[in-house]
């Protein structure tokens, strides 16, 4: 006798010798088969719902494994493996060859440098001020430079080699597992190959592979949004779920998400977005909560720690750059700057045709399926507008409109001086949907050109929707003796030959010539790419060098290699050869014990000293101070006890209240006159001892402009004991301070805060 959940072995056969009849499969089955190899948390899912489970499907599901696989889940998995690690490996390369540590990536050492000293998270020790964009970026280093007791500036170039690297293989298995159901094609009896397409695009840009080391965070941005993706399809694929397992893994994607603003600030459009997906998707109230709670707890925490420690809402680079300043033109000309060395419009352009076909040949492979009954009610309504969040098609809109307003953001702030820098991380995001393509080449492809032929009664286009579908159909029915392992295992072989089989009918003859079209299309734009990518790897700028340009726009790398005659610069010490540093180095040691503020010359071996006077003023200790706008060669150059300020005010919080020059260089348009410094250090401010270029009524002017209220509470807040009562007070008033500003000229400061203007001061008497 025979249960009724096992067909006979008769039934397993056609009338025709040899020819085997297509059994009935569970749709969940055959679309997650592939997924519960690859991803822990649907394999956890799917095992706590197993109670519901039929006997048949439990038994399909334990069979699952690689020793089960056949040439359809070999070709894909292969092609991907090979095609992740070559563009990985190309790419590490790249980056190795074009190592080196930037200015800017500097800035972060010192910060490290003071956290070691036992400062605290400061630039200059005493001064509370937040050097760094990138929170996340200066703890991770401080964590690694701890573990490892390596060189600073080598610890940088490896972390950030490694995340750059590792985030390319991560965002190509996102988007290869958003494919995953869609293997074999429209018809589900095709060899899909995933080629990479987006991550070749990526790679070949010269400033990836510049920004892939140097020291700044945006190895770090890559690697977190490669993985937030991942976390996002897999989250969309396991649909709405109550079990624990899920419940853990939404919770994990809820804390990556939140961690967006410590990352960089601007990517809390993505982290935000990501997260109000998951919040509105299907979840009970308890789970909202948990969500808001996870993804909250770290950066309010550190946001709190800001606002009381920094009396400031953003870090301070923030602020020297008036991030929510707009320059549009400079914006539109820095996109150009990217866009026209390399003709990234036409990669861009092939991109959009890919994902745009990949859309139209997913829709038109669900188009078929029996739609849900019309919701009746507003409830309903809203119940199936939730559903439909946890979806693949709406993790893809969420990220691309996640990358299209971080793209605009900076076009609208009007980018930076760094060529290409700022518009990588919303390019990678961008590309996230086509990192892999699908090429399938269909089993049948005789069909597509045959004749009509009679319809077989045993096949439907629901059987052959899906590769999975088609794989469990192929295979006979296992007797009730053989153990569950056994099942699925039929050699690649038995599949019947094309001559054996009836053609396919009118409906699955028109999906197999739209798959070879779809193939033979993103065979051509793969083609295409590849073909760019290798025209367009080593373009450099027109102006790459020493030449900035009118655009203020330059390739930094590559002005520093210049400057320095060396293709690969990582510790301070390299940059001891660009202009006036030794002369710096040589400067503080002569001035170290008298104290003075050093500021630069226009000869590239002479530093101005402006000294201190015999006796020190109360309150203005006797220390050397460095005033130059390189301020990551310069603070790595100089002891802990020199203090190095700013012009533009990354580190030097009066600098950064000043208002943005109009037509000033993009990242470098606050300029403090020097004679504010020479107020602000107590440096003797009249002649002979002034250097000559500086003028002694606007230093006097100073001296009575820092004397405004505001601007004394500001200095407080970062220069005064850290007392709880001092925090309570900063968290307070971080608002106000982030939004103050100060007229750069200090006769219009006295003007602005209604003080006296001091008259001229009376030309000194020869003694």
């Amino acid at each position: 006798m025979q249960s009724p959940e096992q067909p006979s072995q008769q039934q397993d056969f056609d009338e025709k010798p040899g020819r085997r009849r297509r059994p009935e499969v569970d749709d969940e089955a055959a679309t997650t088969r592939l997924d519960r190899i690859t991803d822990p948390a649907d394999s956890t899912a799917d095992s706590a719902d197993s109670t519901d489970t039929p006997p048949a499907v439990t038994a399909k599901r334990a069979s699952t494994g690689l020793r089960t696989w056949g040439t359809r889940q070999w070709v894909p998995a292969v092609s991907f493996v090979v095609g992740a690690v070559t563009v990985a490996t190309f790419f590490a390369i790249g980056a190795w060859q074009r190592r080196w540590i930037a200015d800017d990536g500097l800035i972060v050492l010192r910060t490290l440098r003071n956290l070691f000293a036992g400062n605290g998270p400061v630039f200059n020790a005493g001064e509370r001020v937040e050097a760094n964009t990138s929170t996340a970026w200066t703890y991770l280093l401080w964590f690694w430079a701890w573990v490892t007791d390596g060189q600073l500036e080598y610890v940088a170039l490896w972390v950030a080699l490694v995340l750059s690297v590792a985030a390319i293989p991560i965002a190509m298995y996102g988007t290869a597992r958003l494919l995953s159901s869609r293997l074999g094609g429209l018809t589900g009896d095709g060899w899909t190959l995933l080629l990479p397409l987006g991550s070749i695009v990526y790679i070949a840009l010269p400033p990836a592979r510049d920004f892939a080391t140097s020291g700044l965070e945006n190895g770090l941005c890559i690697f977190w949004v490669a993985v937030l993706w991942c976390q996002l399809v897999a989250w969309a694929r396991r649909g709405p779920t109550s079990t624990r397992s899920a419940a853990a893994w939404t919770l994990l994607l809820a804390f990556t998400a939140g961690l967006a603003p410590l990352i960089r600030p601007e990517l809390t459009v993505f982290g935000g977005l990501a997260l109000a997906l998951v919040f509105l998707a299907p979840l009970g109230w308890k789970m909202r909560v948990g969500v808001v709670v996870v993804a909250a707890v770290v950066p309010v925490s550190y946001q709190i720690f800001r606002m009381g420690y920094y009396a400031l809402l953003v870090p301070n680079p923030a602020v020297a750059k008036d991030a929510s300043g707009s320059k549009w033109h400079q914006g539109l000309v820095y996109l150009g700057n990217l866009f026209g060395p390399y003709v990234l419009v036409l990669p861009v352009i092939l991109a959009v045709v890919a994902g745009t076909a990949m859309g139209v040949f997913a829709h038109y492979r669900v188009r078929t399926e029996t739609p849900d009954a019309a919701p009746v009610s507003v409830r309903e309504r809203v119940a199936r507008s939730s559903r439909g969040l946890q979806t693949p098609k709406a993790v893809v809109i969420t990220v691309v409109v996640a990358g299209l307003i971080g793209g605009t953001y900076w076009i609208r702030q009007g980018g930076d001086f760094m060529h290409g820098r700022v518009l990588l991380v919303p390019l990678f995001i961008l590309l996230l949907p086509v990192m892999v393509v699908p090429v399938t080449v269909p089993a049948r492809i005789r069909d597509a050109f045959a004749g009509k032929r009679a319809d077989r009664s045993s096949s439907t286009p629901d059987e052959t929707d899906d590769l999975e579908s088609f794989l469990h159909a192929t295979t006979p029915a296992a007797p009730a003796d053989r153990a569950p392992e056994d099942v699925d295992r039929a050699p690649d072989d038995a599949d019947p030959a094309p001559d054996d089989v009836d053609r396919a009918p009118e409906p699955d003859r028109r999906r197999i010539r739209a798959q070879l079209a779809g193939s033979v299309l993103m065979a051509a734009l793969w083609v295409t790419t590849l073909v760019w990518a290798i025209v367009c790897h080593e373009n450099v700028l027109p102006n790459a060098g020493i030449d900035i340009g009118r655009s203020g726009i330059v390739d930094e790398r590559r002005f520093y290699v210049t400057n320095m005659g060396n293709e690969n610069p990582v510790t301070a010490q390299d940059y001891l050869d660009y202009p006036r540093m030794r002369a710096m180095v040589e400067m503080i040691d002569k001035y170290h014990a008298e104290g003075g503020v050093i500021l630069p010359s226009s000869s590239y071996d002479e530093w101005y000293v402006a000294r201190m006077p015999g006796v020190m003023p109360k309150g203005h200790p006797r220390q050397v101070t460095v005033y130059f706008l390189n301020l990551g060669m310069t603070s790595m150059n100089a002891p802990l006890d020199v203090r190095v300020i700013d012009q533009m005010g990354l580190a030097y919080p009066l600098a950064a209240h000043t208002e943005r020059l109009e037509d000033g260089r993009i990242g470098h348009d606050k300029i403090l006159p020097s004679e504010w410094v020479v107020a602000e250090s107590g440096a003797y401010p009249r002649r002979p001892v002034l250097p000559g270029y500086l003028d002694e009524d606007t230093v006097r002017q100073a001296q009575e402009a820092l004397k405004c209220p505001e601007t004394e509470a500001r200095y407080a807040s970062f220069t005064g004991p850290w007392t709880f009562a001092r925090f309570k007070h900063n968290l307070r008033e971080s608002f106000r301070f982030t939004d103050y500003r100060i007229e750069r000229n200090p006769e219009y400061e006295l003007q602005r805060c209604g003080l006296p203007i001091p008259p001229p001061l009376p030309p000194l008497t020869p003694q």
